[in-house]
């Protein structure tokens, strides 16, 4: 019986695809559109990392890469005794995690409640409003931002009008309102966009749970609680653990477009750092060596919290 159980199993087992000269030449097109990717991952991502030796070296434009006196970990130590540097790590990942947790959690519930609406017309109409100002440049939401908020703008006309202030409040002199605005724009920007691939996820979910549902009595938010969050809950987990890795980059136009010197406290963060010392100074090891610890930092982000799904059970990415 041992015996008749193992040959089964051994025509069960499908053989691997063999590569031969044949299959190669059938696959002639793909193999082709998958070198010309590697050659420009290649091209574009590793062969840049090279660059990353400045962070080391006292680096000169005219000595070159090559020729730069190497100074070790001198650049970090330089990094990390400066007190403007260390705000800097705090304005960012302060922004990058209110950034991360509104918006992930808006595009969920956005795309929760879209998914309720019955009208198919009424959704597509919300769905193509809500993820149009993806495509605006950042140049054009900041104008938006500066004209609803300033002295004169609709914000604060509607708040003197409800009594709410007896005078115009200038919203970028007041540090405490800079992060807030940050993330309402980074809302208002992306929420309609992130929510595509959790409608998609959705519309995945068997219908024949949320009739059993039904069936049940289960009403509409218990439909939801029970069937459409744990349905999306494995796509939920892999964007997070994706998100989790761009915590520190939390911006550069926004804050560089919004900031002044009234919030600078507030809004530097570490790639207008790099800008600003990196090049502006043309001190480019300074600024290399800040980018690095921005990788350093994702890269164990993203480590940590896959990680942590792993040892609960729930999806991850390797």
């Amino acid at each position: 019986m041992a015996s008749l159980a193992s040959k089964k199993k051994e025509k069960i087992k499908e053989p691997g695809v063999k590569i031969t000269w044949k299959e190669i030449k059938r696959q002639k097109v793909l193999l082709l559109w998958a070198a010309i990717i590697v050659v420009y991952g290649i091209i574009f991502y590793y062969l840049p990392l090279g660059g990353w030796l400045m962070a080391f070296q006292n680096y000169k434009p005219r000595t070159g890469l090559l020729h730069s006196e190497f100074i070790g970990l001198a650049k970090f130590r330089q990094l990390f005794s400066d007190a403007a540097f260390l705000k800097v790590i705090r304005n960012t990942l302060a922004m990058g995690v209110i950034n991360l947790v509104v918006t992930f959690v808006m595009a969920i519930v956005f795309a929760i409640l879209l998914n309720e609406v019955k009208s198919k017309g009424g959704k597509k109409t919300v769905q193509t409003i809500s993820y149009l100002p993806h495509f605006l440049s950042w140049i054009i939401v900041t104008g938006i931002l500066h004209d609803a908020l300033s002295s004169t703008g609709i914000v604060n006309e509607l708040l003197l009008k409800f009594g709410i202030l007896n005078q115009p409040l200038n919203f970028f002199a007041h540090p405490e309102f800079f992060w807030p605005i940050v993330a309402f724009a980074n809302v208002w920007k992306e929420t309609g966009w992130n929510a595509i691939i959790y409608l998609s996820a959705i519309t995945a979910i068997d219908p024949s749970l949320y009739e059993a549902a039904n069936i049940d009595g289960a009403g509409r938010w218990a439909r939801i609680k029970y069937v459409t969050l744990p349905g999306i809950k494995p796509t939920i987990m892999i964007l997070l653990l994706m998100n989790v890795g761009n915590v520190l980059n939390a911006g550069f136009e926004i804050q560089y477009l919004l900031g002044n010197g009234l919030v600078q406290s507030v809004s530097q963060t570490i790639d207008i750092y790099v800008l600003k010392w990196g090049i502006s100074q043309n001190d480019f090891s300074i600024g290399t060596a800040a980018g690095i610890f921005k990788s350093l930092v994702s890269i164990v982000l993203i480590v940590i919290a896959n990680q942590i799904a792993k040892h609960n059970g729930e999806e991850r990415l390797f």
